[in-house]
């Protein structure tokens, strides 16, 4: 799997070059990474439905045991067909669909990696390689639904999907974090075996919870989907309706068989969540005029119907979930390309403007009443075998899900009908009147309508024969929950219950579509409650107030502002843990020598001029006699060459300060007894506690060896002199020298500068004096 995805980086990288050479044709070779990934997967088939996962396991940091591990078992190998199969289809459309050769390498390019991303991402059986790839499909789609950034739709749509996916793939790191350290592993296939418990691990999983409901578009995060329609439809097709949606479905189809049992929240949550969010959903797709609107709000709602599945934690309800993952995918992206050719042709996507679409492009209508049938769940196709499996497994008495969720999933079902409805006969059906010119096919035209007939008939065979999928169900359901039986999906069960709640799902979706009125009472109900979008762009708002006042008291330009919040933030957070290692050492003496208390009184002396100096230039000489102290202090402890570094950088700094002095007024400002005052004082006074509680608790802290005995053992083995000092210079302390010099050269070349500046100013007054006379 590892040469797959390398493939894909390497064809991405390579798309931008191909794109300015062939054009459009460039997509084709783009096409041909995801078409390796499905061979690679059909190959594989066998063995991974036998029961054989295929395991690739890297290095990837042995110090601290991280691994890159790939896992491709029944599941995976699911996604990883959805995802690359779907990925060649929309390459090929986009072929047909793209006018401007000159995007063409950039959306192959976005298109490709992306597709390698998502393929990482379902393979990957370690949590921290999950959440690098999802955050990989956070940027590329970014870049994606950005590709037209001529466009400010286009542009406000990527950065919302990039904050709402990007702060719950934050959130979820967060959860992975805590789950790993709670399981000691970071290997999915192990947590999942053996799920950790406790406190900690329910709040890692609801972090995970989170960045999956950003990803899949769950309320309250749904908002972000149906924004990002500003992509161009092949890109539209790709993400949102057959692959990146879907990868906050898989985080949860993994998760569920370790913590739906375990977590007493899980399944309130994830499946009312899932409920709540297929029937807005529905509601919001049916009161669409814009087709691609429309499909986006539909495909909402069909990942809820997924959550709902999935998360339950059930065996029977998975099975469910996968086979209406797989016919999602079908009707979905054909559903998404059928109106990208509408669009294409006649220039607009408003069912209120198109008209006899069905008279003139035929094929595009047929096409269009199988995806839509399969959608809405009518027999025959394989929407309809999902529905009836997921109506059956929620009717059974043994997945315990309650009629409030059967009455969830009839009504969510029942809207899907009624917005089916409407996208075939508005979009297709309407009379003929006021009919828009229909463009003509490009040369090209056979890219823009096979993708639409292969997955529309796939949809119609897998509908007539579900049993073809059998052992791939089988197989993938059997990964998330070991020692299931095998499925048998079938056209006909019979007359049963399930059946029954069918009828009435066709005949309440027909009716809710036949009722105009209806929606327009309930529209008038609900439309005085804020949407989500609004609550969004308020929210935005609302950070850049907040953003505008934090900036301005914190970034007020005042430089002792700034230390003040340094010196606090350090005294508070050290300060704690100096106050508890407090000790004093049992040799402490204030000084050894007379010479020494002279030296230390006069340093104080410098320190108590410095703060009560009037005027610039005394503190300067003050502060001045402050560091030629301590310079003396480490000529008495023998330290020399630290002493002449010392008093060098001392005498630069004077030199300096005295320099500047000439172009600042002579006087400090006199500040009167005030809170500011009060304010520095206290500041002053906490930092001068915390040095001395650091002198002494380093006084008081020593080596068990003195580290000079150490040098001079290993002066010569390691060092290769038998003079230590220079061997201490040169190698132990090697960065610390090169500080020094650092400094040293900067000081010099700041006091050189200020030199030649106030000689120019000299002698341009002599110019101009001279000028004058």
């Amino acid at each position: 799997m590892t040469g797959i995805l390398a493939l894909h980086l390497l064809v991405a990288s390579a798309m931008p070059v191909l794109g300015r050479r062939l054009g459009r044709r460039a997509l084709l070779v783009g096409a041909l990474a995801p078409a390796a990934a499905f061979v690679y997967a059909l190959f594989a088939a066998p063995d991974v439905i036998a029961g054989s996962p295929l395991i690739s396991e890297n290095s990837w940091v042995p110090g601290m045991g991280l691994t890159i591990r790939f896992a491709l078992d029944g599941f995976a190998l699911v996604m990883v067909g959805i995802v690359s199969f779907v990925g060649v289809l929309v390459l090929v459309y986009a072929r047909g669909y793209m006018g401007d050769d000159r995007t063409a390498g950039r959306l192959g390019a976005y298109l490709v990696a992306f597709a390698g991303s998502m393929l990482g991402l379902v393979v990957a059986d370690d949590l921290l390689m999950i959440f690098v790839f999802w955050e990989l499909t956070s940027i590329t789609s970014y870049m994606l639904i950005g590709l037209e950034d001529h466009r400010a739709e286009a542009r406000s749509a990527a950065l919302q999907a990039l904050l709402v996916t990007g702060l719950g793939g934050l959130v979820m790191l967060g959860g992975l974090v805590i789950i790993g350290q709670a399981a000691g592993t970071t290997t999915l296939s192990l947590i999942v075996a053996n799920p950790p418990e406790g406190l900690l691990v329910s709040v890692g999983v609801a972090l995970v919870l989170v960045g999956a409901f950003t990803k899949s578009a769950q309320v309250p995060f749904h908002f972000w989907l149906p924004g990002a329609m500003a992509a161009p439809t092949p890109v539209s097709a790709y993400l949102h309706s057959a692959t990146m949606v879907k990868a906050g479905v898989f985080l949860i189809a993994r998760l569920a068989p370790a913590f739906a049992i375990t977590l007493g929240y899980w399944r309130p949550v994830v499946v009312g969540v899932g409920l709540v969010t297929m029937l807005l959903g529905g509601y919001r797709a049916f009161k669409q005029t814009d087709m691609k609107l429309l499909l986006a709000y539909g495909t909402v709602s069909q990942l809820g119907f997924m959550v709902a599945l999935f998360g339950a934690g059930v065996a029977r309800l998975a099975v469910a979930g996968t086979v209406l993952l797989i016919a999602h995918t079908l009707f979905k992206a054909a559903l998404f390309l059928i109106t990208g050719v509408v669009d294409h042709q006649f220039h607009t996507r408003d069912i209120r403007e198109l008209h006899n679409v069905a008279g003139r492009m035929p094929w595009l209508a047929t096409a269009a009443v199988v995806a839509a049938g399969s959608m809405a769940g009518f027999p025959l196709l394989f929407g309809f075998v999902a529905k009836e499996e997921a109506l059956a497994a929620a009717l059974d008495p043994a997945t315990g899900t309650g009629l409030l969720v059967v009455v969830g999933l009839v009504v969510g079902s029942a809207l899907t009908v009624a917005y089916s409805i409407r996208f075939v006969v508005g979009g297709f059906f309407s009379p003929a009147e006021k009919a828009p010119e229909v463009g003509v096919l490009p040369a090209s035209g056979y890219a823009l309508s096979a993708p639409v007939a292969i997955l529309t008939g796939l949809t119609l065979l897998f509908g007539l024969i579900p049993g073809l999928l059998d052992n791939l169900v089988t197989a993938a359901d059997d990964a998330l929950y070991p020692g299931l039986e095998t499925v048998h999906l079938a056209v006909w069960h019979g007359f049963n219950p399930a059946l029954g709640l069918s009828v009435v799902v066709l005949v309440t979706g027909w009716l809710l579509w036949s009722v105009p009125r209806l929606w327009e009472r309930v529209g008038r109900v609900t439309g005085s409650v804020p949407g989500a979008n609004q609550v969004y762009n308020r929210s935005l708002v609302g950070l850049n107030w907040l953003a505008d006042r934090v900036t301005g008291a914190l970034q007020s330009g005042s430089l002792p502002i700034y230390i003040g919040v340094i010196l606090i933030t350090v005294i508070g957070l050290a300060g704690p843990n100096l106050g508890q290692a407090w000790s004093v050492p049992p040799d402490l003496a204030w000084a050894l020598n007379p010479m020494q208390a002279g030296v230390v009184a006069l340093v104080i002396l410098g320190a108590i001029g410095t703060a009560r100096a009037e005027d610039r230039l005394s503190a300067v000489l003050w502060l001045g006699t402050v560091g030629y102290g301590v310079a003396v202090l480490m000529v008495i402890q023998g330290a020399p060459d630290v002493a002449l570094t010392q008093m060098l950088v001392e005498t630069m700094l004077v030199v300096i300060f005295v320099m500047v002095l000439r172009h600042l007024p002579r006087r400090f400002d006199r500040m009167p007894w005030r809170a500011r005052q009060a304010t520095r004082v206290a500041i002053a006074t906490g930092v001068g506690a915390f040095a001395s509680l650091a002198a002494f608790i380093a006084a008081g802290s020593g080596p068990e060896r003195e580290v000079s005995e150490e040098m001079v053992r290993l002066a010569v083995p390691e060092g290769g002199g038998a003079n230590v000092v220079n061997v201490i210079l040169t190698d132990f302390r090697a960065l610390d020298t090169l500080g020094e010099i650092t400094v040293v050269a900067v000081a010099a070349m700041g006091v050189m500068a200020l030199v030649r500046a106030g000689r120019s100013k000299q002698e341009d007054l002599a110019d101009l004096d001279g000028a004058t006379e």
